[in-house]
């Protein structure tokens, strides 16, 4: 992390679009979106054959590069380089620390944790990498499984992106945009077409990454409807519905402004995540949670590095391409998002600080939340008896959540509370995503024009759309893993810079 780094003249960028930059992405994702409506099949024929390519060549690289940002984020919180503040020397943070760690909390990954928290457990239980499943075993092996997919791995990847902008939009005053941690190698050449290319693929990660986090929530949405009201059909001509009503609610809060719109949806989503956690946690079985809270941290922490550097080699299996690489993609595609909005909020925080902070609280809330939900499950089908539970998900991944509370009481009432949770978390996500990829297209302007971020917001839900249509899950996939490949060289010139 070099300390000395010559202050540039002030940035020649536009005030509004910045051209080089917006035509390109734009000009990608319409013909995407294009191609994929002249021919869906044709398209999720295609989509599957490149999730193929990429997942066989090149899954050593993601496990690889995940590793070492893993690796280098622990270990800079430890060197003298941890005192170093996100600012000038006397800066001051800009929020307390329960307000920072709040934000921390809801940084863009709720609707993962809607999705997955009960799905990700119990399809690990009925059918683990290795072993017998339906086992004892398996059920430890789907829960340390789930903690290392949504623990430390993906916060390092978002803290090193996040840390990379802070450090060089606070600490010299360079824009708040991915290009500007390219400023020690190529220096003004930033603002030059280098530099407009590396903005430009950022935003096609973030979009892509984005859109498979919609489609993954109004999948749910869908789901959860049909639970409650039978007479909503689950398919994705309702679900394509569901994302233009929804991305019409995002535009709404996109036009209300930060204070406003996703200020007051964030608070609102932290309070229905709390109060559903809080709520399995006492109807469920809270001893076993507690107990097995425990047990599954351990066993995650004594298995890390087994686990970081596993591809099943010596298997023909694709599940590490199914979930591993899927997963660590999506969080790859998804970093210039959530990286930008952490750097937004950590000005005057030292690194170390920084560190810490992004690395253990998002983790452990994640670490709570995968024992409150997962464990209820495994303990309703292996104690309980309700194997329905298990062959539904199996079924239908967005139906786990709605099947789990089905087994609790105020089944109705709770479900219908985390219908509107995934909703809220989609709008906060496509609103204050919008308000990312305009930034990063205008050259780290904060300050655009309205229609700029309703445009994008508009982008987000059609691409979300388009690649449901495409092949729904799959498409997703393919989308997060292909966009994060060049993000993914580019997050390790942020790793060699940053180690200078």
């Amino acid at each position: 992390m070099s300390e000395v780094i010559a202050k540039p003249k002030p940035s020649p960028v536009a005030k509004t679009l910045l051209l080089p930059v917006f035509l390109p992405a734009v000009t990608v994702i319409f013909l995407l979106i294009v191609g994929t409506l002249s021919d869906p099949q044709r398209a999720g024929e295609l989509f599957s054959q490149t999730l193929s390519l990429i997942t066989v060549n090149f899954g050593w690289f993601y496990m690889l590069s995940v590793a070492l940002f893993l690796l280098f984020m622990v270990s800079l919180a430890f060197t003298r380089w941890g005192n170093i503040k996100l600012g000038d020397d006397h800066t001051q943070p800009e929020y307390s620390f329960f307000a920072w760690f709040a934000m921390l909390f809801s940084a863009g990954y709720g609707i993962a944790l809607l999705f997955f928290g009960v799905a990700e457990p119990v399809l690990h239980y009925a059918a683990p990498p290795v072993g017998t499943p339906e086992t004892v075993d398996a059920a430890k092996q789907a829960m340390v499984i789930s903690f290392f997919h949504w623990g430390f791995h993906i916060w390092a990847i978002y803290g090193l992106v996040g840390l990379s902008l802070a450090y060089f939009a606070f600490r010299h005053q360079l824009p708040l945009s991915i290009r500007s941690t390219l400023y020690p190698l190529i220096g003004e050449r930033i603002y030059g077409p280098i530099g407009h290319t590396v903005d430009s693929f950022a935003i096609l990660a973030t979009i892509f990454g984005i859109a498979t986090t919609l489609g993954l929530s109004v999948s749910q949405i869908n789901a959860g409807m049909n639970y409650l009201w039978p007479a909503v059909p689950v398919s994705t001509s309702a679900q394509v519905v569901t994302i233009a009503v929804i991305t019409g609610l995002a535009m709404l809060s996109v036009v209300a402004g930060m204070e406003k719109g996703i200020k007051r949806l964030s608070l609102l989503n932290i309070v229905l995540a709390m109060a559903l956690m809080l709520f399995v946690f006492i109807v469920g079985p809270t001893l076993f949670l507690l107990e097995t809270f425990l047990e599954n941290t351990g066993s995650y922490l004594s298995s890390i590095v087994e686990r970081t550097f596993s591809l099943q080699a010596y298997t023909s299996s694709d599940w590490v391409g199914n979930w591993t690489l899927f997963i660590f993609a999506w969080t790859i595609a998804w970093a210039p998002f959530v990286g930008m909005f952490i750097a937004k909020i950590s000005r005057g925080r030292t690194i170390r600080e920084f560190v810490l902070g992004v690395m253990l609280v998002p983790t452990f809330f994640t670490f709570m939340w995968f024992t409150v939900f997962g464990d209820t499950a495994l303990h309703m089908i292996m104690v309980q008896g309700y194997d329905e539970l298990m062959h539904q998900v199996q079924a239908d991944h967005t139906i786990a959540l709605f099947m789990l509370f089905e087994n609790l009481p105020l089944s109705g009432l709770v479900s219908f509370v985390a219908v509107l949770l995934i909703i809220t978390f989609f709008v906060t996500s496509a609103d204050s995503g919008a308000l990312v990829v305009d930034s990063l297209a205008s050259g780290g302007q904060v300050n655009t024009p309205v229609w700029q971020r309703v445009f994008w917001a508009g982008m987000l839900g059609s691409v979300a759309a388009v690649l449901l249509i495409a092949g729904g899950l799959g498409a997703l996939q393919t989308a997060s893993i292909v966009s994060a490949l060049p993000f993914a060289v580019l997050t390790y010139a942020h790793f060699l810079l940053s180690s200078e």
